[in-house]
């Protein structure tokens, strides 16, 4: 059984989503980070990075959200959750996952994590300034190149959808109007209704997103 670690309202969100639409059997262990529990030697001992999600498989843990997504897609290829039969297809959901880890993500870390950038209060109050602006112009970017709709790569749903999901979610916190987007909009409310979403939400204790 796969054993997967995550935090509420985090990243971990797209792989709890991808192992319930994989039908994977797992067991879930929540990370608390209200406790610092990230930081405790017991996970670390799982994760030195001391960060969320963690997937403990019987070759060993994985971290990183597109390399659990990845492995997710390719250990359960009967659920078909990426084109894993054309090589180009899967690198097009791969660059799409791997932008979203480092740079859309990473815009919106600047808003809570400014620390882990910089050590003057001034430069971090400058980091959150800029986040609505930074957060904007990567949305900008996903919603009028990358969407090809319903889902990310089209017609078909996979390990992208989940994750977009998730990120698109922080918009409001991060001060960026979601309907700026149609196409964001109407995929967040597309996986909102999905039945492995809420499941997911639930299995964290996870209010579902009101309607956009």
């Amino acid at each position: 059984m796969l054993k997967f670690f995550y935090a509420p309202h985090t990243c971990a969100l797209a792989s709890h989503v991808a192992l319930i639409d994989a039908g994977a059997n797992y067991e879930a262990v929540r990370i608390d980070f209200r406790k610092d529990e990230q930081r405790k030697p017991e996970y670390l001992s799982v994760n030195p990075k001391g960060r969320v999600p963690s997937l403990e498989t019987e070759r060993g843990v994985l971290t990183e959200t597109p390399a659990i997504l990845a492995f997710i897609a390719q250990s359960f290829p009967a659920a078909k959750l990426a084109p894993l039969e054309d090589a180009f297809a899967f690198a097009k959901v791969q660059a799409f996952n791997n932008y979203l880890c480092s740079t859309v993500h990473v815009a919106h870390a600047h808003r809570m994590r400014g620390y882990r950038w910089a050590d003057d209060p001034a430069a971090i109050e400058a980091m959150q300034r800029k986040v609505p602006a930074s957060v904007t112009e990567c949305f900008d970017l996903i919603d009028r190149e990358m969407i090809e709709g319903p889902f990310v790569m089209g017609k078909n749903y996979t390990i992208c959808d989940p994750y977009l999901f998730t990120l698109s979610q922080w918009l409001d916190g991060d001060g960026v109007d979601i309907a700026r987007f149609p196409k964001v909009h109407d995929h967040r409310h597309r996986m909102a209704e999905r039945p492995q979403v809420k499941k997911a939400l639930a299995e964290e204790g996870v209010a579902a997103p009101a309607p956009a």
